[in-house]
Formats: C-alpha cells, structure tokens, sequence
C-alpha cells in the first residue's frame, strides 16, 4: 500500500488489505499460511517509502529515549545528607513505601523465608 496525500486513497487501500486479510484468517493449511506471510512481507518491503518518516520520539527517531526518566529505587540509595535536603518529600516515600507493602501482602500474602533466592 502507497503513501498517498489523499487521505481516501488511503483508506480505500486499508479496507482493501483489511479484506485481504480476512479471506486468509482461518487458514488451516500452515504451509499455505507462511505462504502468504512470505508474500505480504515482500509486497510490504516493496511498496515501503524509500524515506520513511519518523516522529522523533519514537523508535527510529533522532531523540528516542534521549531523555531517560529514572526508576524511583534509585532514591533508595541516596546518601542521607542528599535525603536530607527533602525530609517531607522522603518521609511521605516512607509512609507510602509502607502502604504499598502492606497492599501487597494484604493481596498476595506475606514472603515466605523458604522460598527466598540467593
């Protein structure tokens, strides 16, 4: 299917790959079913855009994952001087930390000892 401008050229095109698909859904015949997989992969790579346009967020773009947004246990292991720069923001992490465990072993029940891995 053909980039177009056209914003119905477009759809018409979907709809007709849609039916595509949907005649061959149920195949029962695996060999027949790579078959055609083999074929709809070629006619993808073939009909590709030879620019593809990517937005820059996203995979493929000039600024995927250029902004990494840290896992919050890495406050975990914040020295207790830099801790104490924030105490109410620590102390209600604290108090939470605590609601989520007790959550958790209200809804999964408490780690057995036995099972722990070393």
């Amino acid at each position: 299917m053909k980039y177009s401008k056209h914003n119905h050229v477009y759809r018409y095109q979907a709809v007709l790959l849609r039916e595509r698909f949907d005649k061959h859904v149920k195949e029962p015949d695996m060999r027949k079913a790579v078959e055609l997989l083999k074929a709809g992969e070629e006619e993808l790579f073939l009909n590709q855009h030879p620019i593809p346009k990517y937005f820059a967020t996203s995979p493929g773009g000039v600024a995927y994952e250029r902004v990494v947004t840290p896992p919050d246990w890495v406050l975990d292991y914040w020295h207790p001087l830099e801790k104490a720069q924030y105490p109410e923001y620590f102390k209600r992490r604290e108090e939470r930390k605590k609601e989520f465990i007790a959550m958790w072993e209200k809804e999964y029940g408490k780690e057995d000892p036995k099972e722990k891995h070393h």
